[in-house]
C-alpha cells in the first residue's frame, strides 16, 4: 500500500534513530546496500546485524559508540522513571475525592490487593471505596489511555504524519457508532464489556479502516488528502450517532450519550481486565516490528523495501492492530479524541522518535494523561463528575497547540 508523498519527517535521536537501522528479522547482513546496514557487500556506516546496535566502524572512535550505548541506556532509565511516576499518579488518583482517603491509605489498599493480608474493621470502608470504585476507574483510564496513545503513535509513524490519530481517521467515531447501535438494539440494558457492544465497535471501525485505507491506496492519495477523508468519515459517523440518539428512548439515550462524551464512570474489574489484556498482548507485538516502523517512518517506503521490509504487509497489519486497540478502548470508555493525538507527541518530546522507546513511552504518557483528566473531572465540580472526554480535550488542546508552536519555532 502506498499513501502519497506529503509526509513529515519526525525529529531524529542522538543515537541515529532517524536513520533506518537494522530492520526486520533476517533482513540485515544480506548485502542490500541500504543505508545504515552492514554485512557482506554493504559498506554501510557501521551498523551491525545484531538488532541495530551500533558497533565500531573502521576509523570511528570507540568513544562515539560508547556515547551511543550510554544514550540508549539513558532512555531505559527514562522509561523506568516514567513507569514509577505512573504508579504514583494512579495511587494519587485513588486518594482524590470526598471520602477522606489519603495517599497512604490508597497505597495500603494496593499492597493488600497484591500481597494479601488482614483488613482491620475500621479500614473496611476505605478498602471498599478504593478497591471497588476508585482503583478500577484509575486502572481503566490508564489502560485505555495507553491503548489510544500507542495506536496514535503507530498510525503517525506508518503514515508519516503527526496529525494522524484514531479520531482524525474516523476510527473512534465509527467504533462509537457501532457501540451505540448495539446499545439501541438492546434497549440500553447491556454493559460496556458486553461482547455484542465490543463486537459492533470492532466491526464498524474495521470497515471504516478498510474503506479509508483502501481508497487512499487505490487513488494514491497524499496523507493530507487522507486526513481530509478521515474528517469526512468522522462527520458522517457523528451524524449517524446523533440520529441514533434522536430515535432512542430516555434510558437508551443516556447510555449512548456516555459513549459520545467519553467516560470511565461505570468502570469495573471486568472492563479493566479486558482493556489491560488487549494492551499487554498487542504492545509487545508492535514492539517486535519497531525497527520496521523506524525504516518506514524515517526513510520512506522505497528505502524500507530496499532493507527487506514488506511495507504493505507491515503497514496494513500494524494499522489493523492499532485499530483493534482504539476500538476496544472506545467500546469501554467512549470517544476520547485527543489522547491518541497528543500522547505520542508528549512521548516523542521526552524520549525521541525511535519506536523501540516511543511506543512504551506513549503508553505511559497516554495513560497518565487520561488518569489526570479523570481526576480533574472528579474534583473540579465535585460531587458532580465531568466526563473524561471533555476534560482530556480541554487539557490536550493547549498542549497540542504548544507543541505545534514550539515545533515551528525550532525550525
Amino acid at each position: 500500500m502506498s499513501v502519497g508523498t506529503e509526509q513529515h519527517r519526525p525529529r531524529t535521536d542522538a543515537d541515529g534513530a532517524g536513520r533506518p537501522t537494522a530492520v526486520g528479522r533476517g533482513t540485515v547482513g544480506r548485502g542490500t546496500g541500504g543505508p545504515g546496514t552492514s554485512g557482506p557487500g554493504t559498506g554501510g556506516p557501521g551498523r551491525s546485524g545484531s538488532g541495530g546496535r551500533p558497533t565500531a566502524a573502521p576509523g570511528q572512535p570507540e568513544s562515539q559508540n560508547a556515547l551511543r550505548r550510554t544514550l540508549g541506556n539513558h532512555r531505559l532509565v527514562v522509561l523506568v522513571v516514567a513507569a514509577v511516576l505512573t504508579v504514583v499518579v494512579v495511587a494519587g488518583s485513588t486518594a482524590v475525592g470526598t471520602s477522606g482517603v489519603s495517599v497512604g491509605d490508597a497505597l495500603h489498599v494496593l499492597w493488600l490487593l497484591v500481597a494479601g493480608g488482614t483488613i482491620e474493621p475500621e479500614f473496611v470502608q476505605t478498602f471498599g471505596v478504593v478497591s471497588d470504585l476508585r482503583l478500577p476507574r484509575a486502572l481503566l483510564a490508564l489502560a485505555a489511555g495507553a491503548g489510544l496513545s500507542v495506536a496514535g503513535a503507530v498510525m503517525q509513524g506508518l503514515l508519516r504524519n503527526p496529525l494522524v490519530s484514531p479520531f482524525t481517521l474516523g476510527v473512534s467515531p465509527a467504533a462509537a457508532f457501532g457501540a451505540s447501535a448495539a446499545i439501541l438494539l438492546s434497549g440500553g440494558t447491556v454493559s460496556s464489556a458486553n461482547p455484542v457492544v465490543m463486537g459492533s465497535a470492532l466491526v464498524a471501525s474495521g470497515l471504516v479502516t478498510a474503506l479509508v485505507l483502501g481508497l487512499a491506496s487505490a487513488r494514491k492519495m497524499a496523507v493530507a488528502t487522507l486526513l481530509l477523508l478521515g474528517i469526512a468519515v468522522t462527520q458522517l459517523f457523528e451524524a449517524l450517532t446523533a440520529g441514533l440518539q434522536y430515535v432512542a428512548n430516555e434510558n437508551t439515550l443516556q447510555a449512548i450519550v456516555r459513549w459520545t462524551l467519553g467516560s470511565v464512570n461505570d468502570a469495573g474489574w471486568t472492563e479493566v481486565q479486558i482493556m489491560a489484556a488487549v494492551v499487554v498482548v498487542l504492545l509487545p507485538l508492535l514492539l517486535w516490528f519497531a525497527k520496521d516502523m523506524n525504516a518506514i517512518a524515517f526513510a520512506g517506503d522505497d528505502a524500507a523495501r530496499s532493507l527487506g521490509v514488506n511495507v504493505t504487509v507491515v503497514r496494513v497489519g500494524l494499522i489493523l492492530v492499532s485499530v483493534l486497540l482504539a476500538s476496544v478502548a472506545v467500546s469501554l470508555c467512549g470517544v476520547i479524541g485527543f489522547v491518541g493525538l497528543v500522547g505520542p507527541h508528549i512521548a516523542r518530546l521526552i524520549i525521541g522518535a525511535n519506536h523501540q522507546y516511543l511506543l512504551p513511552m506513549s503508553a505511559l504518557a497516554g495513560g497518565v494523561l487520561l488518569v489526570a483528566a479523570d481526576t480533574v473531572g472528579r474534583t473540579v465540580v465535585a460531587p458532580s463528575v465531568v466526563p473524561v472526554g471533555i476534560v482530556v480535550a480541554m487539557l490536550g488542546a493547549p498542549v497540542f497547540i504548544y507543541l505545534i508552536m514550539t515545533r515551528r519555532a525550532s525550525r
